[in-house]
C-alpha cells in the first residue's frame, strides 16, 4: 500500500474507549461534517490562497499550527506527521490556506513563537503505529486513577491522550486546589515506561468530553461547537432579568451556563438607551419611582413606592426622557403620559401553555355537578312543601290543564259529576287559578254533549 491510498481512504482514529470518534458522529473526521474543531474555509476556491502555516486538530479539542516547510499538497481532512517534542505526533488536517492566519489571531498566538513543522502525510505504518497507541489510553486512566488514590490526592484523571508514536501521554486532571504531583509522576514514569504531561482542565472541558444534552433539548454547546470557554458571572443574568435561581443558572458541570454571555452585549447596547434607575418622575400629584424595565421593549414601569408595585404606570423610554427633560426645568406634569395602571394594554405575551391545563375539563364538571345539586335540592323543597301554597295550586292547574289536552286516553269526568266539583282548589282561589278546572269542566261538557 502506497503513500496515496492511504490518504485516500479516510481513516476514523478510536476515542480513549476505543470506539469511533463520538464528538463527531464519526463524519468530521474525514472533513465532512461540523465539530467543535472544524472550521469552514470559504476562502478554498480563491485564487492564491496559500499559506506555508497549516492548523492541525487532534484529540481533546487540541489543536496546533505547523509549518509546511516541504510544501506537501494538503487539504482539510488529510491525515499528517509532525514534529513533537520527543518524537513526533498524528494529527489531521483542519484548516488551510490565509484563514489560518486569522486563527492564529484569534487564539493570540505570538508572532515571534517558534512553530514545529510537518514531516510528512501519515503512512500505513505511522497510523498502525497511532492506533495501537489509542487502544492503551483505556487501561491507563483506569490504572493512573488507582494510582492517585493510593497515593491520597485529590484529583480525579479524565482522560489520557497517547502521542501518535506511543513514547509519550498526557494526562487531564481535575482539582479543586493545587496538588503535588511530582510523585505521581515518577510511580507513573516507572509503571507505563513513558514520558508523562500533566494538564488540568476544569468542569467546562469535563462536560464538553463527556458530552450530553442541555434542558433546551439541544447538544451541549462545549461538546458540539464550543472551543473556547470565557467566565461566566451572575452580572450576566441579572443584566437579562433572570432570576438568580442557582438550580437553573447552572449547567451539567456544576457552572453558570456558557449561553448567558451569548445575549449579555444585546442587554447592555439596550439598556444604555433607557434613563438610569435612581432618576425618579415628579408630578403634581405625586413621585413616581423607578420599579423595573424590559430592556428589548424598551420601556420602564413606576411606582409610588420605591420596593412595591403601587399604582404602577409603564412608559416607553421616549416618554420617560420627556417627562425627566420637564422636571429638569421645574416643570410637573399633572399625570404621566400613557398610564396603564395594570388595567390598560397587556405586555404583549401570553403563555400558551396555561391553556392547555390538564384540569381544565375538571373544572367544567364541578361547575355542572353542582347546578345539578341546586336543582335538585329545589325540587325537594317544593314537593316537601317549603313553597307557598298558590305557586303549588297554580303548578297543579298548569298539569291538570296539561293532562286534559294531551292525554286522550284517560277518561274524563261527566257534567254534574260530584268528583270534578271536588277537585276546585280550597279557601276561593282566584280566577287565573279556576281556569284551567273550568276549561276542563268545558270539556267534559263538550265530550258528554252528544250523549243527549
Amino acid at each position: 500500500m502506497n503513500e496515496d491510498n492511504v490518504n485516500k481512504q479516510p481513516i476514523v482514529p478510536p476515542d480513549a474507549n476505543g470506539a469511533e470518534c463520538v464528538n463527531c458522529d464519526n463524519s468530521c473526521c474525514t472533513g465532512g461534517a461540523r465539530c467543535n474543531l472544524t472550521s469552514f474555509n470559504w476562502l478554498a476556491d480563491v485564487p492564491d490562497n496559500d499559506f506555508d502555516i497549516v492548523e492541525v486538530r487532534f484529540k481533546n479539542t487540541r489543536r496546533g499550527f505547523y509549518r509546511n516547510s516541504m510544501h506537501i499538497d494538503l487539504k482539510q481532512g488529510d491525515w499528517v506527521a509532525v514534529e513533537a517534542a520527543s518524537g513526533h505526533d498524528i494529527g489531521q488536517v483542519g484548516l488551510t490556506g490565509r484563514l489560518v492566519k486569522l486563527q492564529m489571531q484569534r487564539v493570540n498566538l505570538r508572532k515571534d513563537a517558534e512553530i514545529p513543522r510537518i514531516f510528512r502525510k501519515a503512512k500505513a505504518a505511522d497510523m498502525e503505529r497511532y492506533e495501537q497507541a489509542k487502544a492503551r489510553e483505556q487501561d491507563t486512566m483506569i490504572r493512573s486513577r488507582q494510582i492517585a488514590v493510593d497515593l491520597g490526592l485529590k484529583m480525579k484523571i479524565g482522560d489520557v491522550e497517547y502521542l501518535g508514536d506511543g513514547n509519550k501521554a498526557i494526562f487531564y486532571y481535575i482539582a479543586d486546589e493545587r496538588v503535588d504531583f511530582r510523585q505521581l509522576i515518577k510511580v507513573l514514569a516507572d509503571t507505563f515506561k513513558i514520558r508523562i504531561e500533566m494538564k488540568q482542565i476544569g468542569a467546562r472541558q469535563e462536560a464538553g468530553r463527556i458530552g450530553g444534552m442541555g434542558p433546551c433539548g439541544r447538544p451541549l454547546c462545549c461538546a458540539s461547537w464550543m472551543s473556547g470557554f470565557v467566565s461566566v458571572a451572575t452580572s450576566a443574568a441579572r443584566l437579562q432579568d433572570i432570576s438568580l435561581n442557582p438550580q437553573g443558572l447552572a449547567g451539567q458541570c456544576a457552572k453558570l451556563k456558557c449561553c448567558l454571555n451569548f445575549e449579555v452585549n444585546t442587554y447592555v447596547e439596550a439598556i444604555k438607551q433607557l434613563p438610569p434607575k435612581d432618576v425618579h418622575l415628579e408630578t403634581k400629584d405625586a413621585t413616581y419611582y423607578y420599579y423595573k424595565a424590559d430592556a428589548l421593549k424598551r420601556e420602564i414601569t413606576y411606582s409610588m413606592q420605591r420596593n412595591a408595585p403601587v399604582n404602577t404606570v409603564t412608559l416607553t423610554a421616549a416618554q420617560a426622557f420627556e417627562v425627566i427633560a420637564l422636571n429638569r426645568n421645574g416643570v410637573k406634569p399633572d399625570s404621566l403620559t400613557g398610564e396603564q395602571q395594570g388595567k390598560g394594554k397587556g405586555s404583549g405575551f401570553s403563555d400558551l401553555l396555561s391553556q392547555d391545563s390538564i384540569s381544565r375539563f375538571d373544572k367544567k364538571k364541578k361547575k355542572r355537578r353542582r347546578a345539578a345539586g341546586a336543582e335538585r335540592q329545589a325540587t325537594t323543597d317544593a314537593k316537601a312543601g317549603d313553597k307557598p301554597p298558590t305557586n303549588n295550586n297554580k303548578a297543579e292547574g298548569n298539569g291538570g290543564q296539561r293532562q286534559a289536552k294531551g292525554n286522550k286516553q284517560r277518561q274524563q269526568p261527566a257534567q254534574g259529576d260530584p268528583q270534578a266539583h271536588n277537585n276546585k282548589p280550597k279557601g276561593g282561589g282566584k280566577a287565573k287559578q279556576r281556569q284551567p278546572k273550568r276549561q276542563t269542566d268545558n270539556n267534559a261538557g263538550g265530550n258528554a254533549q252528544p250523549e243527549q
